[in-house]
């Protein structure tokens, strides 16, 4: 069933007519994955490629996990949904937010197809605003709240070169966070 759903989703063009390069929606499922990431959308690279995360904020994404190519890009471990799913083009300090018809019409459909997931990262302000009821009004304090929602969500900053200098002033991220995640994941991805 899942099948059936990743192929009406990549033949999904809803958002198209708004969409600069088109619709190419971008996921990787499998009824057996065990970790959810739910990010922003696609970014040129990706939509190119259409490899999700296939870019420097990939790199770091892995990097936090601790995992290789081979392990991140493996459906049957890991489930790769964004909040929109095309790319949304360009605005004027970087790209445009995800469109939002994508979670309402898909998120709910392939979740329920996931039935191994243990872990849901939450990348980002549009995942986190879309998934955590009564959260802070800040990245910052969601983020800094994680054990409330975890192991369940964990809601992350977005890995992005951009996001550098959030990093070094929120060194606890790295310090507290990261190694809990990593812990996790490699103990669920053994199960």
């Amino acid at each position: 069933m899942l099948k059936e759903t990743l192929q009406q989703i990549r033949a999904c063009s809803l958002c198209e007519p708004n969409l600069p390069l088109g619709a190419n929606p971008v996921i990787q499922a499998s009824e057996s994955s065990k970790l959810l990431i739910i990010g922003q959308a696609p970014g040129l690279k990706v939509h190119n490629t259409s490899i999700p995360w296939n870019d420097p904020s990939g790199e770091r994404l892995r990097e936090w996990l601790q995992l290789d190519k081979a392990q991140f890009y493996d459906p049957d471990e890991i489930a790769i949904m964004p909040m929109g799913l095309c790319y949304p083009g360009k605005g004027k300090s970087g790209d445009l937010p995800p469109r939002k018809e994508c979670a309402p019409q898909w998120h709910s459909t392939v979740i329920s197809q996931l039935p191994n997931v243990g872990m849901t990262l939450l990348i980002g302000q549009y995942a986190q605003n879309y998934y955590l009821k009564d959260k802070p009004k800040t990245l910052t304090e969601t983020v800094k709240q994680w054990q409330r929602w975890a192991p369940t969500y964990l809601p992350l900053p977005h890995p992005s070169p951009r996001n550098t200098l959030w990093l070094k002033k929120n060194p606890w991220f790295e310090l507290e966070v990261v190694p809990y995640i990593r812990e996790y994941v490699h103990q669920h991805l053994k199960s």
